[in-house]
């Protein structure tokens, strides 16, 4: 096997040079960011190390010519049989006409392979097949998911489910339940019955048992989220309920001096609720804040809600969010965000260790299916909702309950 190095700085640079060294059947190993040159780590310059490899034997074994008198074995055979299955069965995923549900047709009626005790042992060509089954059970639950007619009740549900933006694996899910339960209790399929079904195993998936609360040896709760959520109104709002409610000492400090009079907003909402607030414009300022506020019982941090995916940005909010003392992190999420755009947001901020998940804006919405899908792809808690802009009031411990029967709706028989 011939491998080789390269230093590139993108993608496309790599593919063309190990095309030209290597060839076309040369395959790529690994790939990782690196950076040269600089000084003390400064000003050094983004490249890519790409490292590919091309199997000079395998290219010597294709070239090979086969000699007529050569015969298949049986596993020579198998190994043809599912190609040749595999192949057709790619050829039909591409359709954009749905598949009827056809659930193991073409391994049952395959024709019976023999094969001999000496080669029965043959690992790799077993799996192969396990795995082309696999691949084919995989397409065809796929395919039932768009095609099946429903029973009208289990396809009320479905679109009630579609409409409230729940993702379609969870709604195979949901449907998948439903069936199993009816099927093993006995009972008739109902619109109560189904639905009752649906939300318990929705409820499931995002009731947690962990509190909502702030931890009373919380020391700081940092918020953070993209432009445009909310954080500072909701900051406030929270504020206002451990002062009012839990006469704790709070403080505030705000990174958010990107965005025109953001640090006046907060600053108004900490003379109403006379909270001491401290400015800080870069990491280095944070110690100084942190020694004016050192007797308060609770600091809520307000960071920039900059893009999420600028690498400066996302450095610099790792510096602020450095530890002292125990802390929380609170991902702030507006429910009027498309849920393709939402999983992304999250999956950039995971990486400063978050803890919990805070949904605004549920009043500029009627869909909350996101909320399902988030807490399902994410090891997050849920908190607060907030439903309006009044200061302290429209903000609320999340209720799973209250949120699954408004994305279940009402049945028939209610």
């Amino acid at each position: 096997m011939r491998v080789k190095k390269y230093i590139v700085d993108s993608m496309p640079d790599a593919l063309q040079k190990i095309r030209s060294d290597l060839g076309k059947d040369a395959v790529i190993l690994n790939t990782k960011e690196i950076r040269i040159g600089g000084f003390l780590g400064l000003f050094s310059k983004k490249k890519i190390e790409v490292i590919a490899a091309l199997d000079t034997q395998a290219s010597t074994n294709k070239a090979k010519p086969i000699l007529k008198q050569e015969i298949k074995t049986p596993i020579a055979q198998a190994q043809a049989t599912a190609a040749s299955v595999l192949a057709q069965i790619s050829s039909v995923a591409v359709l954009e006409e749905p598949l009827p549900y056809v659930p193991d047709v073409i391994l049952n009626h395959m024709p019976p392979i023999v094969v001999d005790k000496s080669v029965a042992k043959d690992d790799t060509v077993l799996t192969e097949i396990r795995q082309m089954k696999e691949m084919m059970s995989k397409l065809a639950s796929r395919s039932q998911f768009t095609a099946v007619e429903r029973h009208p009740i289990l396809a009320a549900l479905e679109e009630q489910l579609i409409a409230q933006e729940v993702s379609p694996l969870i709604i195979q899910q949901v449907l998948d339940r439903v069936d199993d339960e009816l099927l093993s209790s006995g009972d008739e399929l109902t619109a109560s019955n189904v639905h009752a079904i649906a939300k318990n195993y929705l409820l499931h998936l995002i009731k947690t048992d962990a509190s909502k609360y702030i931890a009373a040896d919380t020391k700081v709760v940092h918020f953070v989220g993209p432009t445009g959520v909310g954080k500072t109104t909701t900051i406030a709002k929270i504020a206002a309920e451990q002062v009012l409610k839990h006469h704790r000492k709070v403080g505030f400090i705000t990174s958010d001096t990107y965005r025109i009079a953001a640090v006046e907003q907060l600053k108004t909402y900490a003379t109403i609720l006379n909270i001491p607030l401290e400015v800080v414009f870069s990491p280095q300022d944070l110690n100084k804040a942190f020694a004016q506020l050192k007797d308060r019982d609770l600091i809520f941090m307000d960071t920039a809600g900059r893009n999420f995916r600028n690498e400066m940005y996302v450095s610099e909010l790792h510096a602020l969010l450095q530890g002292r003392g125990k802390s929380e992190t609170f991902l702030v999420l507006s429910l009027t965000t498309k849920y393709k755009d939402m999983k992304v947001i999250t999956d950039n901020f995971s990486k400063f260790n978050l803890d919990k998940v805070l949904f605004t804006k549920m009043d500029e919405t009627d869909s909350y299916g996101s909320i399902v899908n988030l807490l399902n792809d994410f090891p997050l808690k849920l908190s607060y909702v907030t439903n309006g802009q009044n200061v302290p009031d429209d903000i609320t411990v999340a209720d799973e309950h209250a949120i699954i029967s408004l994305i279940m709706g009402a049945t028939s028989d209610e």
